[in-house]
């Protein structure tokens, strides 16, 4: 047990050895990265008022973007169209989005509706106002931006088939691992191959209904639009789209690939030499224990020999068969896994080189752990003792290793800073999943002890397997073992009729069955089965049957995380758009043609205020403090807005930024900038064009120094 544990020290001082060097080296080559595209500038630019009416609206975002026929839409104060429809890429630059205008628009404030898809196949959307002449009120219409947001139904259907899709991969990847590497005999048990045809049908079902849903999630549709086939073929003109058509593909040569490994290992056990029922030879008769005794010895040694030659020769079709298949399997996970990592976020942004591979060795990992995890329960039920569990667990320890390097340089290049861990969503699922992935580390370490106490005891049975000589040949033991298991399932499996009337016709009766006959088969036949189940049922395996299925059922939590996680921008993308939609605005010059209609009309005692208390975690003196917001009206259309810092002491404080922005979740609506005109030592004063009715979200950014900067969100009912 002490050398164990010291095995153990050794291998963590080393992961951590490892994760320190990786560490050292992301923080060395840190950069600027994007995933999710953002938007980064407009033109018209946001809250601008123009003299005259533009005749296009143009979008620059950080990366290239796909575009459908309503990814750009113009409304006028009213909420009808004035777009001509069809936008495209300006001047061929494929980061940009530009749709035409109808000419001759009335003076007032427009809004701009968009939605689009990033490079990394996430759909990304927002909208924006600006005025010709002058602002006014908008009644946007409802119904027309609900078209931007993503359908319940269809997002809700659209994320359950993309977690399906990863359980999927990992039970059927995982379990033709485990079969290969710890349980060659697990491919003729029924239930082993019940879990890989579950993995493969399911991973089969959920690709068809992502890539059916694909369209109506992009376009913020209807359910019923799913079997509409020109969205299918826009689909898969995409990049997703042509990763879940390339990974159809590859589940056909899984489905070979599964037909092999059953039929290669699940078939029946080659016959060993007859010298393992006579191990005296032919030399055994007729000789005296005097003066043969050296010939018998070295007989017998010659006869082990002979009979592990033997042996090998026997098991080497299965030990090829097993290479073969290992390495075709090899290939197929990688290939399968790079239909997730090539259109996922691995595959923009910085050092892409680096993340591709990486995504691939995390998604093969998770499945070596996972889907290992689901047939060693299954095992478990089948008698399967505690080498094979141990060598199970050596390769969990290897998955579980190369999860946290590959997990840690992930979310680096995610997160981009230790604010976005608390201040994105990406962040705080990020959290969610390392305290899933933990409860999971320490459940695991469970069930190694429950596997060093039953090697300990010697609870395994002989029949069920032997360890692999050199750790290249099959366990014939074990092979064995699960013929005999299968040998009295299929007895018990007899229905009792048939047992009682073959008796009876072994005896020369016939007639009809005996009922008190049939009724002690059955009680027979059940003793039994229970007490083959007892003399399996020992309490190291029971314990580590529990813990495993506890580590199993945390695994799911985890897929799911996971799922939402590849769903949400990463943080370091929520930044740059947060910082591309808070640039000031252009807006008209005082005392130009708009004069002074740029102002909104302010109703006294309908002032709205909130504070938001911030803190930079910065030490100079502006770095805490409590930003105030006060909007008149507080109501749709334009309202006045007030931002005024101050410090703990309550005097004003000056920093270097800040910004102001609203946001309607519920309408997929914003953020909205406000361009905000200095009136003195932390004090700001500007215009909120707020659409629409609703709950809606203000955001306020203070950067007190060059690196010091808080986000504080507060929500707010317009009316």
């Amino acid at each position: 047990m002490r050398q164990m544990l010291k095995a153990s020290h050794r291998r963590l001082t080393g992961l951590l050895t490892i994760l320190g060097a990786l560490l050292a080296l992301m923080v060395a080559g840190a950069g600027p990265a994007s995933a999710h595209a953002a938007l980064q500038s407009t033109d018209p630019a946001q809250n601008s008022v123009l003299a005259t009416a533009p005749g296009f609206v143009t979008l620059t975002f950080s990366e290239s973007v796909s575009l459908s026929g309503d990814s750009v839409r113009v409304l006028d104060p009213a909420g009808r169209p004035v777009d001509t429809g069809n936008p495209g890429h300006a001047d061929g630059r494929e980061n940009t989005a530009r749709v035409g205008l109808n000419s001759g628009l009335a003076n007032g404030t427009y809004t701009v509706a968009w939605r689009a898809v990033s490079d990394d196949s996430h759909p990304v959307g927002g909208a924006f106002t600006f005025s010709v002449g002058a602002p006014s009120a908008t009644s946007v219409s409802t119904t027309a931006l609900q078209q931007a947001k993503a359908d319940t139904v269809v997002a809700a259907l659209y994320g359950t088939g993309r977690t399906v899709a990863y359980g999927a991969f990992a039970l059927l990847m995982g379990a033709a691992g485990f079969v290969l590497l710890c349980w060659p005999a697990g491919a003729a048990v029924r239930t082993v191959q019940r879990l890989l045809m579950t993995g493969w049908v399911a991973l089969l079902v959920s690709t068809i209904a992502v890539l059916l849903l694909r369209g109506p999630y992009e376009r913020g549709s209807g359910l019923g639009q799913a079997f509409d086939l020109s969205l299918v073929r826009s689909t898969l003109d995409e990049r997703i789209g042509t990763a879940l058509a390339a990974r159809l593909l590859l589940l056909a040569t899984a489905g070979v690939f599964l037909s092999l490994l059953v039929g290669q290992l699940g078939g029946p056990v080659p016959a060993k030499a007859v010298a393992d029922a006579e191990p005296g030879g032919d030399g055994a008769a007729g000789t005296g224990p005097d003066t043969e005794a050296a010939e018998g010895t070295d007989e017998d040694a010659d006869a082990d020999e002979l009979r592990r030659l033997e042996e090998r020769a026997a098991d080497r079709p299965q030990r090829e068969a097993r290479i073969g298949l290992g390495v075709a399997g090899v290939l197929l996970a990688i290939a399968l896994s790079a239909t997730w990592v090539g259109a996922d976020h691995a595959s923009v942004g910085i050092q892409v080189w680096l993340a591709l591979p990486f995504g691939v060795l995390h998604l093969i990992a998770m499945a070596l752990w996972l889907g290992g995890l689901a047939t060693l329960l299954v095992g478990l039920r089948h008698g399967l003792g505690a080498a094979t569990a141990d060598r199970f667990s050596k390769i969990a320890f290897g998955s579980v290793a190369a999860l946290t390097v590959t997990g840690v340089y992930q979310s680096w290049r995610g997160l981009g800073s230790w604010n976005a861990l608390v201040d994105t969503e990406y962040g705080r699922l990020l959290l969610v999943k390392v305290g899933c992935v933990g409860a999971m580390l320490g459940v695991a370490w469970i069930s190694r002890s429950w596997v060093a106490r039953l090697r300990a005891t010697g609870a395994e049975p002989a029949a069920v397997e032997r360890t692999a000589d050199g750790g290249q040949e099959a366990a014939d033991g074990q092979r064995d073992g699960a013929t005999a298991v299968s040998g009295q399932d299929a007895e018990a499996a007899r229905p009792a009729e048939e047992l009682v009337a073959a008796g009876a016709a072994g005896n020369g009766a016939a007639g009809p069955v005996d009922p008190l006959r049939l009724a002690q088969l059955e009680r027979q036949r059940a003793a039994r089965s229970n007490a083959g189940r007892e003399r399996d049922f020992t309490p190291a395996k029971a314990g580590l049957r529990r813990s495993v299925l506890v580590e199993a059922g945390v695994a799911v939590a985890v897929l799911v995380v996971t799922t939402m996680l590849t769903n949400s921008p990463p943080g370091r993308v929520a930044e740059a758009v947060g910082a591309g939609a808070d640039r000031p605005a252009a807006t008209a010059p005082a005392g130009g043609a708009a004069g002074g209609a740029q102002a909104p009309q302010t109703v006294p005692g309908q002032t709205m205020e909130l504070k938001l208390p911030y803190d930079t975690g910065g030490r100079t003196p502006n770095a805490k403090g409590t930003a105030t917001v006060t909007l008149n009206p507080a109501r749709a259309g334009a309202n006045e807005v007030h931002l005024k810092l101050d410090g703990p002491d309550g005097q004003p404080v000056e920093v270097p930024e800040v910004q102001l922005a609203f946001t309607l979740p519920d309408r997929d609506l914003g953020p909205l900038p406000v361009a905000l005109t200095a009136e003195g030592t932390g004090r700001w004063t500007g215009t909120a064009q707020l659409p629409l009715a609703g709950n809606w979200v203000v955001s306020v950014v203070v950067r007190s120094s060059d690196i010091d900067q808080a986000t504080e969100t507060k929500s707010l009912k317009i009316g």
